[in-house]
């Protein structure tokens, strides 16, 4: 019985916008803001043509209220993703090694910080945290496995 496979590789084009702030900190905190704020705001441009699409109609009133939730979708993404970074960078300069524990403990630090910014419960609080460094620990080992 014949058979036939496809055998090969994708790798998606890299884009690296460089914005020099004069400090290693500031400079990868900015990055991370703009590469998922950028990430946040073409989710929210994404569902709003969907919606546009689905319901056949498109107004202006429409076009500013998706503009108006891009930018604020793409700031909180922006926001949530500098402070990680910069967490973790500060991590790993305080403990001058870099390794996946430096991923996990900014990553908790920066979950119990955006957290603890928008609610008072201190029980979601250390559940954000832990979630967080979860998370950052699970994305810091699938990209040493690929």
């Amino acid at each position: 019985m014949p058979r036939s496979g496809f055998s090969g590789s994708f790798r998606s084009p890299k884009i690296d916008v460089v914005i020099d702030m004069g400090n290693p900190f500031l400079n990868r905190t900015v990055d991370g803001f703009l590469k998922i704020g950028a990430v946040g705001a073409c989710k929210v441009a994404a569902e709003e043509t969907f919606e546009c699409l689905h319901r056949g109609d498109v107004s202006k009133h429409k076009v500013e209220h998706a503009l108006r939730k891009m930018c604020k979708e793409g700031a909180y993404w922006g926001t949530v993703a500098g402070v990680y970074v910069g967490m973790v960078y500060g991590v790993e300069r305080v403990r001058g090694r870099s390794d996946w524990k430096n991923a996990m403990i900014g990553g908790a630090l920066s979950g119990a910080l955006i957290s603890g910014a928008s609610n008072s419960d201190r029980g979601k609080v250390v559940k954000d945290a832990i979630t967080a460094g979860a998370v950052a620990t699970a994305v810091e080992f699938i990209n040493c496995i690929t």
